[in-house]
């Protein structure tokens, strides 16, 4: 992802001082009037699901800060304060913060009197769990990067019949989630959110309904959203109740430009200088940042076509690194003529994030990641998490393609005899009988990562 330094200047060691005093703040472990409660975890702060770490501990508010009274709480006008006024404005929030906000039987409680409930520290691109609870008429969100809001709302309130789980506070990008997925007012709802860029996904109770939507910058509508920031538990004046928060932070990486040494000396060339797109055909809504090449429809409309290798390539190994983004659907196109459909005028090697939700109860095995479309289905399960990098190789000799992701063989075959009598997707694959052609990405309108991306031709 581009690297940028929002708060600049003294900024930053306010952001860094607020951070070190909140986390300190404790709270009395005073139970406070409300609806019954449950507590059936997904795991529990002592062991929390794999790769995630608790941000609650179920016992106080370590690692949490009041949000500063308004107008502070707009992270432009936090950034600008003085270190003294910080930390003066910080103290009394946290103040605010333990009257407000109690752990009862390991459940963070809200009064309804009070501000919002921050993490201390910031966060950049992560995936998020969290349990959520409301009382009739309730309404509350989660800020991303200190910025409002993915919803929660009673759904009998007034405008909220459209659910939860919206960006709310969009205006150009979607604001209201694809269905309704909320659990009835007093019930425990379970939020997956994810947040890669400037995109955000989340699940309600395990349904899609945010898919990966850009999230403006409530503050500053001229600006993207801030790199990092901190992670809100919004209140509206009412009753609210949250558990089993976790977090899995994703890291950002740039790109790798030149090849290894002993790759060099395989053979192998670089199709990616890291820098521009020199070498490709095809460019609109691909761009280069930070030594990535990024697959980004917004800058192009939504239209993305293939991107294509100016040589053609018979026989070759190719390899690439990739980094999805939920529910992401692109394609690796080989011996595909200049201008052509990847996935049946010449092949196409299914990159998708197969276990999104977005394609539960359609996908064909031939359409999970890794395998030649419509033709050899993939073995799957190899995939790392959303926002971690892949790491792929496709081999072509002749008629028998192999297919490799982190290291496992997950396609190794001879589409002739994979095509006779026919192909599993009943449909007609000329390419299947070329020899050459270019490679190329094929956009299917989402947004994804390409690095370090380079072939070894073994053209005769």
């Amino acid at each position: 992802m581009r690297k940028e330094t929002f708060h600049p200047g003294a900024g930053l060691t306010v952001i860094t001082a607020l951070s070190l005093l909140a986390a300190t703040a404790q709270a009395a472990q005073q139970p406070l009037k409300g609806p019954p409660t449950q507590n059936t975890a997904l795991g529990t702060p002592d062991q929390p699901p794999a790769g995630f770490v608790a941000l609650f501990n179920g016992k106080d508010l370590t690692g949490w800060k009041g949000l500063l009274k308004d107008p502070y709480d707009n992270p432009d006008k936090r950034a600008a304060l003085t270190l003294d006024e910080a930390k003066r404005l910080q103290q009394e929030a946290n103040e605010d913060m333990r009257a407000h906000w109690k752990v009862a039987d390991g459940i963070l409680v809200f009064d309804g009197k009070g501000r919002s409930l921050c993490t201390a520290k910031d966060y950049g691109d992560f995936e998020m769990l969290v349990d959520w609870k409301i009382e009739k008429s309730g309404d509350s969100g989660i800020y991303l990067r200190g910025s409002p809001q993915v919803q929660i709302w009673d759904t009998a309130n007034s405008g909220a019949q459209v659910g939860s789980g919206g960006l709310y506070n969009n205006q150009k990008n979607a604001s209201k989630p694809l269905k309704v997925a909320d659990k009835p007012v007093g019930k425990w709802n379970t939020f997956r959110i994810t947040m890669i860029g400037t995109r955000v996904t989340v699940l309600l109770n395990d349904e899609l309904v945010t898919d990966n939507v850009i999230m403006e910058n409530y503050w500053d509508r001229n600006k993207p959203i801030y790199p990092t920031g901190q992670i809100e538990l919004q209140n509206h004046g009412n009753f609210l109740y949250f558990r089993n928060i976790y977090l899995r932070e994703i890291p950002r990486e740039k790109g790798t430009i030149g090849l290894a040494e002993e790759e060099r000396k395989q053979g192998f060339v670089p199709l990616f200088n890291g820098k521009d797109l020199a070498g490709w055909t095809g460019t609109e809504g691909y761009l280069v940042r930070d030594g990535l090449l990024i697959v980004d429809p917004s800058q192009s409309g939504g239209n993305l076509g293939n991107l294509c290798t100016e040589r053609e390539y018979g026989d070759f190994i190719f390899r690439f690194e990739f980094r999805l983004t939920p529910g992401a659907n692109n394609g690796v196109g080989i011996r595909v003529p200049q201008g052509g459909q990847a996935s049946y005028q010449g092949m196409e090697i299914q990159i998708l994030d197969d276990q999104s939700p977005r394609y539960r109860g359609w996908l064909h095995d031939y359409q999970r990641h890794g395998s030649i479309y419509g033709v050899v289905p993939a073995k799957t399960g190899y995939l790392k998490p959303v926002g971690e990098w892949n790491y792929e190789e496709i081999i072509a000799k002749g008629k028998q393609i192999t297919v490799k992701l982190n290291g496992t063989t997950i396609v190794d075959a001879d589409i002739e005899k994979a095509s006779t009598p026919k192909t599993p997707d009943g449909r007609e694959h000329p390419g299947l009988q070329r020899d050459k052609g270019c490679l190329s990405f094929c956009g299917h309108g989402d947004y994804l990562e390409l690095r370090n991306i380079r072939v070894k031709p073994l053209d005769k």
